[in-house]
């Protein structure tokens, strides 16, 4: 009979608690925790970091937490003593933290990494904005480049959310197909009954953009619909109001409201699929950044068509459907903006057009289940696999692992 991971002990490393409220990280790791769940998996979570009012209550997810320290031999105690058959880190800083001591105290634990978003590219991207140039190529060739591919190949599996992502590491950087794996978001299927019971167009009001700004391309995208957008658009729309919700609201990011100018700062939304739902069209002229939005497929579940930029939906619109409009041209944006905002009917055809995009490409039940198939595969051959991939072997060599001897002299230094 074939092994199954139910009964196998995760423990999964995470830089903070996750906050479903505050970013689209924190709804990716509950959608993770409920496959680990439905699987029958025995779950813990470990974090350096101090919980807020907003984490998420793990124990629904029957997750049990475990504190873990940075650069402290108490994390081995942790380790060890749990011994994990699978271990899963949130980001690579955080493999880059752990994974040598998870080597050393469970050598069999399956290590999965969940990028997240590739922090290199969008690192890359930001530094190309900033220097004024066009080409992104320059900027990929990073030290944190470097850090972030060894991680990948120090670990058995690592799970990229964005389909564009996956084809710059096979393709661009030459990384092994057989240790990644595209895993985007698991949505549950927009049906007929959710669409029947969503808004209709004559009784929503507003633009809406909502994000963390803890996330800088959250932060430029308001700077970008402040100076260069949203001027334009109250010209022609003179009593519409752009709506910004966001978790972390800094003072450079309220002193952007302007109730004179209809630009108004929220800051954190109770709920933000209500805030979005209320709201005509949502506008992201996104400078940069990589990954999936969430705020994207949030806008599809409750069926408010957006306009966004190209680098927004790189990884979620696919030939040329798109719940919306995608431009980057600010005069484009702004005419696209307002054919949405007063035609109904253009409105509703986009409307619809978002729900074939998420259906078509984010199914929950597909991807939990082909999910499962390639963790179990990978773990019943765990040996084979990592011989099959030997040079990922050759990443966790002691040779290799200035991150242990760096986490080593901090542990002792802070022990004087």
């Amino acid at each position: 009979m074939k092994e199954s991971l139910e009964g196998k002990r995760i423990l999964i490393i995470g830089q903070v608690w996750p906050e479903s409220r505050s970013s689209a990280a924190g709804k990716r790791m509950l959608q993770l925790l409920d496959c680990f769940r439905q699987w029958g998996m025995d779950i813990y979570f470990g974090s350096t970091a101090h919980k807020s009012a907003y984490s998420d209550d793990l124990s629904m997810y029957d997750v049990q937490e475990v504190t873990l320290w940075l650069n402290d031999q108490r994390s081995d105690e942790v380790i060890a003593t749990l011994n994990p058959q699978v271990v899963m880190y949130d980001r690579f800083m955080m493999e880059e933290q752990f994974g040598w001591r998870v080597t050393e105290q469970c050598p069999q634990a399956m290590t999965i990494l969940d990028t997240e978003d590739l922090h290199f590219l969008r690192y890359a991207r930001e530094e190309m904005i900033k220097k004024g140039e066009k080409d992104v190529n320059p900027f990929l060739y990073s030290v944190r480049a470097k850090r972030e591919l060894a991680s990948i190949m120090r670990c058995d599996l690592s799970l990229l959310i964005s389909k564009y992502e996956y084809d710059l590491l096979t393709h661009k950087f030459k990384i092994p197909a057989s240790i990644l794996y595209y895993l985007p978001f698991m949505e549950e299927r927009v049906s007929r009954e959710s669409v029947e019971q969503w808004l209709p167009f004559d009784r929503r009001e507003g633009f809406v953009f909502i994000g963390n700004f803890i996330h800088e391309p959250n932060y430029q995208t308001v700077l970008k619909l402040k100076k260069e957008i949203w001027p334009l658009l109250r010209k022609k729309l003179p009593k519409v109001s752009m709506h910004i919700y966001g978790a972390y609201p800094t003072q450079k990011v309220l002193q952007l409201h302007n109730e004179n100018e209809r630009f108004l700062i929220h800051g954190r939304a109770d709920d933000a699929l209500e805030v979005i739902a209320q709201a005509k069209v949502m506008l992201a002229p996104i400078p940069f950044g990589a990954g999936i939005k969430g705020k994207f497929i949030d806008a599809i579940h409750v069926g408010t068509p957006s306009v966004v930029s190209s680098v927004g939906v790189e990884s979620m619109k696919r030939d040329l459907a798109w719940g919306g409009f995608v431009t980057d041209e600010v005069s484009t944006f702004v005419e696209n903006a307002i054919a949405l905002y007063t035609d109904a009917a253009l409105w509703k055809e986009k409307q619809l057009l978002g729900v074939s995009v998420l259906n078509d490409q984010f199914d929950q039940s597909y991807y939990s289940s082909d999910y499962k198939n390639v963790l179990t595969t990978i773990f019943i051959n765990l040996q084979s696999h990592r011989q099959d991939n030997f040079l990922c072997e050759v990443f966790k060599h002691q040779s290799a692992q200035s991150t242990k001897y760096m986490g080593l002299w901090i542990e002792e230094k802070n022990k004087s």
